[in-house]
């Protein structure tokens, strides 16, 4: 599946950075200094039955508000998590398995990760939090409110109130080999150093340098080296513990964000159509994702009947970067109606 704007599915991007960046980059010159994180988080590990998880604390006041992500670091919300803070106690936390979280050969069942959050909330003795999910953070999400609402305020779902156990939708999506290629594909990532990894001109959203230094290994000429990411955890983490969302279980607020479909000649203008077959191929690929979506708020909706769903057009899966204005907008709103209950 592609997002609204026409690139690659979260799960390919990742794997052509992971892939491609593997290797031994341009040689670049010596760093003079080593590299300090700018974020103005404090670092905190929590331990759990000898598993140590990273918790990224970026102070503030307020009720507190919790990120989790896939199976990216808390790193990756170095630039939203601060703009959060004059309303929030805002912390992140890096699930096992990945960054500087410890990486155990098991502990990737979703239930497990419920209960690493749960207990990390203790330690910190949040009472209350808010969650942010996104991708299949949602399903760590649905779980722990489900088995835990006392202990929640509310959730924000971003592009994870999804159901990743359904086996097919109607339309079906294409084979990927009909579809047309984009015009402006995404730029070769560019190894010779992080700052230049993190600053290539043309891509939709870019990642904070800290996250890729948690994603890949540095060289010693500075360039970007080998990754850092378990394939088997990867899969452990994104294939292996998929479950059906529990959605009637949740007893607290619900704001679930998802990206906006463009109108399909829009989209359909990011590519090099050649021919009527390409484009009867990327029209079912952009009805198939509009069924997927439309299952996915309704089974929502199902169970939450109150929730609050929001599409906004543009976004990709990473809208704290992409929409990153929209997403503020949207959860400050959605906790001062949680406020005022």
């Amino acid at each position: 599946m592609r997002d609204s704007g026409g690139s690659m599915n979260w799960l390919l991007l990742i794997t052509i950075f992971v892939v491609s960046a593997s290797g031994q980059g341009p040689v670049a010159t010596q760093e003079t200094a080593p590299w300090r994180d700018p974020s103005t988080h404090q670092v905190r590990f929590v331990s759990i039955d000898g598993v140590r998880l990273e918790v990224l604390d970026w102070g503030g006041s307020g009720q507190p508000l919790v990120l989790l992500g896939c199976y990216l670091t808390a790193h990756v919300h170095d630039e939203f998590a601060p703009k959060l803070t004059n309303q929030f106690h805002v912390y992140g936390i890096t699930r096992r398995g990945i960054g500087a979280s410890d990486k155990p050969a098991t502990g990737y069942t979703v239930q497990r990760s419920v209960d690493d959050l749960l207990e990390v909330l203790d330690s910190l003795n949040a009472q209350k939090s808010l969650l942010v999910g996104t991708s299949c953070a949602g399903q760590i999400l649905t779980m722990f409110a489900s088995h835990h609402s006392d202990r929640l305020s509310g959730l924000v779902y971003l592009d994870g109130a999804s159901d990743p156990t359904t086996p097919a939708y109607d339309p079906p999506m294409p084979d990927p080999t009909t579809l047309p290629r984009p015009i402006r594909p995404a730029p070769a990532p560019d190894r010779s150093s992080f700052e230049a990894l993190t600053q290539r001109p043309g891509l939709k959203v870019s990642f904070p340098e800290a996250e890729w230094r948690q994603q890949f290994a540095a060289n010693p000429d500075g360039s970007v080296g080998r990754s850092l990411m378990s394939l088997e955890i990867r899969q452990a983490i994104t294939v292996d513990a998929r479950v059906k969302p529990n959605y009637a279980g949740i007893r607290v607020p619900v704001l679930a964000m998802y990206q906006a479909q463009l109108p399909f000649e829009e989209v359909a203008a990011e590519f090099d159509i050649r021919n009527e077959q390409e484009r009867a191929a990327l029209r079912q690929e952009y009805a198939a994702t509009r069924a997927m979506y439309t299952r996915w708020q309704q089974d929502l909706l199902a169970g939450v009947p109150t929730a609050r769903i929001v599409e906004l057009p543009g976004a990709n899966l990473f809208m704290f970067l992409s929409n990153q204005a929209d997403v503020l907008r949207e959860v400050r709103a959605f906790a001062a109606q949680l406020t005022a209950r």
